[in-house]
């Protein structure tokens, strides 16, 4: 038991490199979203998340736009706490039995135009929990999607991107 933990003491920690903070590529991405979003609304892009019974990891991929790397909220974006609010509905997970009505419920809440975005496999069609008996599917048998976010999980700059796709193909 000691030499395992004296090993592990020695090494590094097994996590990825975060992304540079100064990278050219994800603060022109958010900032040509963030314009984008005021040039197709006028304002802010609301962003209103529901986990509808994924693992976390979707998630996980999505608090991390708003850490110190990425910071989306400084070029405009928000994530919202009400769907009365929220311009872009963000799904994450399969649609659990549990959440079903409780997604129909948001989606219906929110103000017109509004936008789903399914984020990662599981939203596509269930991914790994497809066929359980507490599943109802993707999230495009509960209402309807406007974008999918392919990965598991997708990465912040793949649902920046997916983001940024969404508002350039609804321009007037």
């Amino acid at each position: 038991m000691r030499r395992l933990l004296f090993d592990t003491l020695r090494k590094a920690p097994l996590t990825e490199p975060p992304p540079s903070p100064h990278d050219p590529e994800i603060a022109g991405l958010i900032a040509q979203l963030g314009r984008s979003a005021q040039a197709r609304l006028g304002r802010s892009l609301a962003i209103r998340e529901v986990d509808a019974g994924s693992c976390n990891g979707c998630e996980l991929e999505i608090n991390a736009l708003g850490n110190a790397f990425y910071d989306f909220e400084r070029f405009g974006l928000h994530l919202v706490a009400s769907p009365r609010h929220a311009d872009v509905l963000l799904v994450t997970g399969p649609v659990t039995l549990n959440m079903r009505q409780a997604l129909q419920r948001t989606y219906e809440a929110m103000p017109s135009p509004k936008w789903v975005v399914a984020a990662g496999g599981c939203a596509l069609d269930g991914g790994l929990f497809a066929g359980s008996y507490a599943c109802a599917k993707g999230v495009s048998d509960i209402i309807p999607v406007d974008l999918h976010i392919p990965g598991c999980p997708p990465s912040p700059t793949a649902l920046l991107k997916g983001l940024l796709a969404l508002l350039s193909r609804t321009q007037m």
